[in-house]
């Protein structure tokens, strides 16, 4: 015997385990968009590296030290 849902009855179940798992768990949610801006935030800045001058080690230290 087959168990139907209807679309909307499904679609309102769906977005009612989002909205509490957002709700019960938003340190996890917002650990991962900070991951994700802190890959496309490193993601620009390779691309952005990319046609310039490379630099010494040393420079690069100094940099962050500074």
């Amino acid at each position: 015997m087959a168990t139907s849902i209807d679309e909307t009855k499904l679609k309102d179940l769906l977005k009612s385990a989002v909205a509490e798992v957002l709700e019960e768990r938003r340190e996890f949610v917002e650990e991962i968009i900070e991951e994700a801006m802190e890959d496309v935030a490193l993601a620009r800045a390779i691309d952005e590296g990319v046609g310039n001058d490379a630099v010494s080690r040393e420079e690069v230290f100094t940099a962050l030290n500074a």
